[in-house]
């Protein structure tokens, strides 16, 4: 449920790169895991080679430098330097920003408890909860427009900026807060990414004792 590892294991799922998945729980600060990212963050990616890569910015820019697709997908970055300087911002926006403003927090609020064991003396922040969905509704519009102006977030081709804010979108929607009914073109986007290959591991994942809505897996809705 880390936005952040799930927009790389799209990305590694749109290169056609396999890859084992390991859970990792952050707050535990394992050392074992921290001598792998001294930051204590997630995501991590380790090679076959043997290299340890950090973040997802960084674990991103790795895989669009160092994987041949063979033109097999789209790159993560595609376009002239323009469009790949605006998918780039576009990440940002949605791992910084949104993370800052709608998913950390509503994860914070709402899984994080139940995975530590403490929901039991968890009081909810219903003033929290109500920015919390203010901020959504702002992004969302966001997500309209973009959509709206292209065929992808960032353009006419998909790129990682689709991933990144994918990502976030299913761990809202596995916690069923999501209004799409009032953004209907990012509902039609996310729709369209939803049921690419991509994202088939995304939508089988399972928090034990916190099932999704009805509609999560659902490629049509």
């Amino acid at each position: 449920m880390c936005p952040h590892s799930r927009s790389i294991r799209l990305a590694l799922g749109e290169l056609g790169i396999e890859c084992e998945t390991t859970e990792e729980r952050p707050w535990e600060w394992r050392p074992t895991f921290l001598e792998l990212n001294p930051a204590g963050n997630l995501p991590v990616l380790e090679t076959d080679e043997g290299a340890v890569v950090a973040g997802a910015y960084a674990i991103s820019e790795y895989l669009a430098e160092t994987v041949d697709t063979g033109g097999r997908t789209a790159a993560l970055f595609p376009g002239d330097a323009r469009s790949r300087a605006e998918a780039r911002r576009l990440v940002d926006w949605f791992h910084v920003k949104m993370d800052a403003e709608v998913t950390g927090e509503l994860l914070r609020e709402k899984l994080y408890p139940r995975m530590q064991g403490t929901l039991a003396g968890h009081t909810p922040d219903l003033a929290l909860v109500r920015s919390i969905k203010a901020n959504l509704r702002h992004h969302l519009a966001y997500i309209d427009h973009l959509a709206d102006q292209h065929a992808w977030l960032a353009g006419d081709e998909m790129s990682f900026a689709d991933l990144a804010a994918a990502a976030h979108l299913s761990c809202i929607d596995y916690l069923d807060e999501v209004p799409w009914e009032a953004h209907t073109v990012a509902k039609d986007w996310y729709a369209k990414i939803k049921s690419r290959p991509s994202f088939r591991a995304l939508l089988a994942d399972r928090v034990p004792g916190l099932p999704p809505p009805m509609h999560y897996g659902d490629l049509d809705f």
